[in-house]
């Protein structure tokens, strides 16, 4: 069965792929370029972290989420602060659960080792 983080993190990731082609339809392409990095990137490492070797190796891939998270919350800030767009609010919404999930798994996590 999949987890809810991994489902959100996916449709998340679908969001940040459509939010970056209305980027690049209006000419921001290095914002788009770093958003579409960052914001992609948390649901491949939870979902490598579902085959991580060890505990501590999947602590480590959630961890790395986490930090992806911090930096597309940046991006998605910036964004916010130049323009109006509804799906920003959106996906920042999505990214808040998202990144407090990543906090309570890791937190679990390391409360077993």
């Amino acid at each position: 069965m999949e987890s809810i983080l991994k489902s959100k993190s996916f449709q998340f990731s679908l969001d940040i792929v459509r939010f970056c082609e209305f980027l690049n339809s209006h000419k921001q392409f290095e914002i788009s370029k770093q958003l579409l990095r960052s914001g992609t990137s948390i649901g491949a490492n939870i979902s490598e972290a579902q085959f991580a070797a060890s505990r501590a190796d999947m602590i480590n891939k959630l961890k790395i989420s986490e930090k992806e998270a911090n930096e597309t919350e940046y991006w998605i800030e910036i964004l916010r602060s130049l323009q109006d767009h509804e799906s920003l609010k959106s996906l920042q919404e999505q990214l808040l659960q998202i990144k407090k999930m990543l906090a309570s798994s890791i937190k679990t996590l390391k409360a077993k080792v």
